[in-house]
């Protein structure tokens, strides 16, 4: 397959997604010219806030392999990818992302990532949703524990 039956495949995928009641999202991904994982838009039908199209792709493709690392991975998604996904496609260690429709046409369609980006942008004292430390020497132990592990598997 080439890049263009890729992003095809995620475009599809989209449409699916429309049609199964989820929002309109495709994502695969792709090493070494391979499909490892795809995904559609479930938020609706799975009742999870989750459930994005590069997030289920994503997800897909660490089972179908057996790790967490999608390193040298490309991810076909019909869309620009939102924060949250970002940040998956990030800690997922994939090299690219290729994508169809951008934020501004989605926000025109309703799915308007704006305030999520200017809230990660802000000073954490002037955010809108607000953040509060509570037993922070507490929960230190889980870090010094990871630090001591000497079998641990970083990402």
């Amino acid at each position: 397959m080439d890049e263009a039956a890729f992003m095809r495949r995620a475009i599809a995928l989209s449409c699916q997604g429309v049609e199964e009641g989820g929002g309109p999202f495709g994502a695969v991904v792709v090493r070494d010219g391979r499909i490892l994982g795809e995904g559609r838009n479930a938020v609706v039908p799975n009742r999870d806030p989750t459930a994005h199209a590069e997030i289920v792709a994503i997800r897909a493709a660490c089972a179908a392999i057996g790790t967490h690392d999608l390193s040298g991975a490309v991810i076909y998604t019909s869309c620009e990818p939102c924060p949250m996904c970002l940040g998956a496609v990030w800690w997922a260690r994939i090299r690219e992302i290729v994508y169809a429709n951008d934020r501004i046409g989605a926000a025109a369609i309703g799915f308007d990532d704006a305030a999520i980006y200017e809230e990660v942008a802000a000073p954490l004292a002037t955010r809108r949703l607000p953040l509060r430390r509570f037993m922070a020497e507490e929960a230190r132990i889980a870090f010094r524990a990871w630090e001591a592990k000497v079998d641990k598997v970083p990402y």
